[in-house]
């Protein structure tokens, strides 16, 4: 089931003036960087935290750096990967940053690395890291061009070129399934 936004939702996204869409944008203007002390709601009888409950916390994050990056509504296309490298338990904050790591014509791949922090301790350790593709949409709810991203630094040049060694990836095994 698909459900869509109340008629008009989309009215008060619309850009005002000039149309950002054509622009560059930098990773730095859209970097998102989110918190949350993970309670007993979120873990099991052990006390360790669902991955649901860190998926959605990733797919919150990503979803706000596209839009920032664009300015308009963002759905998620995709997860091409969520590595869950150690757990996390109740009463530890849990830390997502999530950056643009390329962009194409209507869609963008955020990554998303996760940490925990045992807050008594001090101690952070690397919880997970994921990959998601976003598409914006026009008011319409149509794909719309994206905001091409400018490369400012070694860093965003390697994560750029991971991810669109990804995105061949992906696009070969969209191929191979439909056949």
């Amino acid at each position: 089931m698909i459900l869509a936004p109340a008629p008009g939702f989309f009215s008060m996204y619309r850009n005002k003036g000039k149309d950002t869409m054509a622009d560059k944008k930098c990773v730095q203007d859209s970097i998102v960087i989110i918190s949350r002390v993970m309670q007993p709601e979120d873990a099991n009888p052990a006390g360790i935290v669902h991955g649901g409950v860190i998926m959605k916390e990733i797919d919150n994050a990503a979803g706000v750096t596209a839009v920032r990056h664009t300015r308009r509504i963002c759905v998620t296309a995709s997860i091409d990967r969520l590595d869950f490298h150690n757990p996390s338990f109740i009463g530890n904050l849990v830390t997502i940053k999530a950056s643009i790591n390329m962009t194409g014509h209507t869609s963008m791949e955020v990554g998303a690395r996760v940490e925990t922090e045992d807050l008594l301790s001090g101690v952070k350790t690397h919880l997970a890291s994921a990959y998601l593709t976003f598409v914006a949409l026009d008011e319409h709810q149509k794909p719309v061009a994206v905001p091409r991203l400018e490369i400012l630094c070694g860093e965003d040049q390697r994560r750029y070129n991971e991810a669109l060694a990804r995105r061949k990836l992906r696009l070969s095994e969209k191929r191979n399934e439909s056949r």
